[in-house]
C-alpha cells in the first residue's frame, strides 16, 4: 500500500470527522455522542472495540502474526469555552468548545485506525497488534488513569504507547520533540491556618490568622528562590485566600489554596515537605496551628529517549530535517498521558497546526482557536510510520 497516497484519499473524510466533532463538543465525562460516533466508524471499518472508563473507547486491530502491541492515544473531551469563530463548523453548543484540539486528536487516531486496518487486511503486513485509546476527561479528572485501571493496557499488554498534541505556535507540517521531561506533575495545595478570635480593639487577646497568612505566603516564596536548584523547575502558585468574618474582629482562621508543579518525584516530595514545614512552624511561632493538605493531580510526563529517537528519525525522513524541532525546556503544564507512560515505554510530541497565512494563530484554550486541517495528514502519516517501526 502507498500509505501517503491512501492518506490523501481519505483526507476529506478525516476533515469531515474532525469538523463534526468540532461542531458537537462535549465536556469531560459527558462524551457520549463522541463515543457513539467513534464506535460507528470502528464498526463500519470492522475494528473490534469496547467501551472503557464510561465515555471512552478502546479499539483493537490484530495482526495475522504474533508480535508487539502498540497503543495510540487520542483524547476526546472539550472545554467550557464559548466559541467566537465564524467558521461553518463552529460549535453549536453554547459555552462548550474544542479549544484544545482534541477533535483533531480523535480524527487523527481514526485515520490511523483506518489505514492500519486496511494494511492488516489487504497485505497481512501487521505482526502484532495496535490498540486505539480514545480517552475521555483529559481536561479534568485524568481519564487516562481510569482507562488503565479498567485494563486498557492489558490483554494484550501494550509494549509501546504514542501520543501527540496539536500546537498552533508550530506551523502545520512541523513537529516538536523532547527527550526526557516534557510536562510537570501537578498537586493542589490547601493550607488551613488557625488562630484565636478577639475584638479588633484588643488584638493581644487573640491570635491573628491573617498575620500568620502574610508570613506564610512570604516564606513559601523562598522554596523556589533559595531551596531549589536554579536549573530545576518548581512553581508554587497561591491563587486564593479567604478568612475573617468582620473588619473589627481578629480572624481565627484563614484558608489558602493553590497549585504545585514539579518535574520529578524527588523534587515533588521535597517541595511538599518544605511547604508543610513552613506552614506548621510559622503558625506555631505565632501561637497558632497550620495544616497543609495536598491533592495529587497528574504525574510528570517523561518520554522514553529511545522512542523519541525513533519518532525523530521517521519525522526527518517524512517531513525533512528542517521541520523537526526540539523543545529546549519542559512545560510546567500538565498532561495525563503520563499515566500511560507509567505502564509502557513511549513518547508524546507536538504536532504543528498553525498557519499564519490563513490567520490560524490563536493559542490553545482560546475562543478563536482553530487548526490548519493539513495537520491531520501529517499526524496520521507520522504515527502510522511510528507504529510500523515499533512493531518491527
Amino acid at each position: 500500500m502507498d500509505i501517503n497516497k491512501r492518506i490523501d484519499e481519505i483526507f476529506y473524510e478525516l476533515v469531515e470527522i474532525r469538523r463534526d466533532f468540532h461542531m458537537n463538543p462535549e465536556l469531560s465525562e459527558n462524551e457520549f455522542r463522541t463515543q457513539e460516533k467513534i464506535c460507528e466508524y470502528l464498526n463500519k471499518w470492522g475494528i473490534e472495540n469496547y467501551i472503557c472508563a464510561e465515555t471512552g473507547v478502546v479499539g483493537i486491530i490484530k495482526g495475522k502474526h504474533k508480535g508487539k502491541t502498540i497503543g495510540i492515544r487520542g483524547d476526546i473531551d472539550a472545554l467550557p469555552i464559548h466559541e467566537k469563530s465564524d467558521v461553518p463548523y463552529s460549535s453549536v453548543t453554547p459555552g462548550v468548545m474544542h479549544a484544545c484540539g482534541h477533535d483533531a486528536h480523535a480524527a487523527i487516531v481514526l485515520g490511523i485506525a483506518k489505514i492500519i486496518k486496511e494494511m492488516a487486511d489487504s497485505e497481512g503486513s501487521i505482526n502484532g497488534n495496535v490498540k486505539l485509546l480514545f480517552q475521555p476527561a483529559e481536561e479534568t479528572i485524568g481519564g487516562a488513569e481510569r482507562m488503565i485501571q479498567e485494563g486498557c493496557m492489558e490483554a494484550p499488554n501494550v509494549d509501546y504507547v504514542l501520543g501527540l498534541h496539536v500546537q498552533p505556535y508550530l506551523d502545520s507540517g512541523k513537529v516538536e520533540l523532547k527527550h526526557g521531561k516534557l510536562n510537570a506533575a501537578t498537586d493542589s495545595i490547601n493550607i488551613a491556618l488557625k488562630g484565636k478570635a478577639s475584638h479588633g480593639a484588643y488584638p493581644d487577646e487573640g491570635i491573628d490568622a491573617i498575620v500568620m497568612a502574610g508570613y506564610v505566603i512570604t516564606a513559601l516564596q523562598s522554596i523556589v528562590s533559595r531551596n531549589t536548584s536554579p536549573i530545576n523547575s518548581v512553581v508554587v502558585s497561591l491563587g486564593k485566600i479567604s478568612g475573617g468574618v468582620k473588619d473589627n474582629i481578629i480572624a481565627d482562621e484563614v484558608i489558602i489554596t493553590g497549585t504545585l508543579r514539579t518535574l520529578d518525584d524527588e523534587t515533588r516530595q521535597f517541595t511538599k515537605d518544605k511547604i508543610s514545614n513552613i506552614v506548621n512552624n510559622t503558625a506555631m511561632a505565632f501561637g497558632g496551628e497550620g495544616l497543609t493538605t495536598f491533592y495529587e493531580g497528574y504525574k510528570s510526563l517523561i518520554n522514553d529517549n529511545e522512542v523519541v529517537d525513533i519518532i525523530k528519525e521517521n519525522a526527518e525522513k517524512l517531513l525533512g530535517k528542517e521541520n523537526v524541532e526540539f523543545k529546549e525546556f519542559p512545560s510546567l503544564g500538565a498532561e495525563d498521558f503520563s499515566y500511560f507512560l507509567d505502564v509502557a515505554k513511549g513518547a508524546f510530541f507536538h504536532l504543528g497546526c498553525g498557519n499564519s497565512a490563513k490567520g490560524i494563530t490563536s493559542p490553545l484554550h482560546s475562543e478563536h482557536f482553530d487548526i490548519d486541517e493539513e495537520c491531520l495528514k501529517v499526524g496520521v502519516m507520522l504515527q502510522v510510520e511510528n507504529i510500523m517501526t515499533l512493531l518491527k
